[in-house]
C-alpha cells in the first residue's frame, strides 16, 4: 500500500487502483486450475479386463498368440537358467514375458476394434477422437436421413473431412461442405476423404495412419483461430438433408394439435 504526504503534514494511504471490470486479474488473484485426476490401479485393471474380454469375443487366434507369447519367453527362460545357473536371467524373462503379452494385446484389440468399427455410422469420428495430438472433431457437421454424414477435423495439417455413407449420396454433401467452410478457412489447406472399402476410398483401419502421415501446415496459433471461426459458423447446426422417413413422420393428429398453437 503506498503512502503519500499531503500539504498539512497528514499521511494519507493510497490503495492500488483495480482493474477495470471485465480485464484479466493479476496473477496473485488468479484460482489454479486443478489438476485432472490420475485413473486408479484399479481402474487401469478393470479397463484392461474390458479390452481383453472384447478382443476374445471378437477375434478367435487372440487367446492361442496371447498363449505363445507367454509360454515360448518362460520356456527360453527355463532353458537358459537351467543351462547357465545363472538365477539373474529370471527377471529378465519375466520383463520379456509381460512386454511380448502387451503387445499381442495392443495388436490384436486394435485389429478387433477396427473389424467392429467397419460399417458403424460415425466410427471414422469416434475413431479420430480417441487419437493422440491436438485433433478437435466435429461429428456429422452435414448429414442426410439416410445416415450419410460428413464430419469436420481441424488439426496441425489444416482441415480434414471425412465422408461416410453412400458413396453417390455422400460426393454431394461433400461438396457442399467443402464450399461452405472455404469461406472461412482462408488459405488454410482441405483433405477430404470417403471412408470405404472401394476403390478411390479410405478404409476405416487406415484412418490413424493416414492423418498422422499428413504434413504439419499450421501453426498452435493457427489452430486456435481457425477453430473459432469454425465454431461461430457452425453454432447453428443444419438440418439433415432429404426426405423424412416414414417413420419418423408426425401423424396428422400432431399437424392438428400444432395448428391449434
Amino acid at each position: 500500500m503506498a503512502v503519500r504526504r499531503t500539504a498539512a503534514g497528514r499521511t494519507r494511504s493510497r490503495r492500488p487502483a483495480r482493474p477495470p471490470f471485465g480485464t484479466a486479474a493479476p496473477l496473485h488473484f488468479r484460482v489454479m486450475a486443478k489438476p485432472q485426476e490420475k485413473v486408479s490401479f484399479g481402474e487401469r485393471l478393470k479397463q484392461i479386463g474390458q479390452v481383453f474380454s472384447f478382443t476374445a469375443k471378437q477375434d478367435k487366434w487372440f487367446i492361442p498368440l496371447l498363449v505363445a507369447a507367454v509360454l515360448i519367453p518362460v520356456a527360453l527362460t527355463v532353458l537358459v537358467v537351467l543351462l547357465t545357473g545363472g538365477y539373474i536371467w529370471i527377471p529378465v524373462g519375466i520383463m520379456v514375458t509381460l512386454l511380448a503379452a502387451v503387445i499381442v494385446l495392443n495388436l490384436r484389440s486394435n485389429a478387433a476394434m477396427m473389424n467392429a468399427a467397419e460399417g458403424q455410422p460415425g466410427a471414422a469420428a469416434s475413431l479420430i477422437e480417441n487419437m493422440r495430438g491436438d485433433w478437435r472433431v466435429r461429428p456429422a457437421a452435414a448429414s442426410t436421413t439416410q445416415f450419410d454424414m460428413v464430419h469436420v477435423v481441424l488439426g496441425r495439417p489444416g482441415l480434414i473431412l471425412l465422408a461416410e455413407g453412400h458413396p453417390q449420396r455422400v460426393r454431394g454433401l461433400l461438396g457442399g461442405e467443402k464450399k461452405r467452410l472455404s469461406k472461412v478457412i482462408g488459405n488454410a489447406p482441405i483433405y477430404d476423404f470417403v471412408i470405404g472399402t472401394e476403390e478411390g476410398q479410405l478404409p476405416i483401419r487406415k484412418v490413424r495412419t493416414t492423418l498422422m502421415r499428413l504434413p504439419r501446415n499450421l501453426t498452435g496459433k493457427d489452430v486456435n483461430a481457425l477453430d473459432k471461426r469454425l465454431g461461430a459458423l457452425m453454432a447453428r447446426p443444419q438440418m439433415p438433408k432429404g426426405a423424412i422417413p416414414k417413420n419418423m413422420r408426425p401423424t396428422k393428429g400432431q399437424f392438428r394439435q400444432q395448428r391449434q398453437r
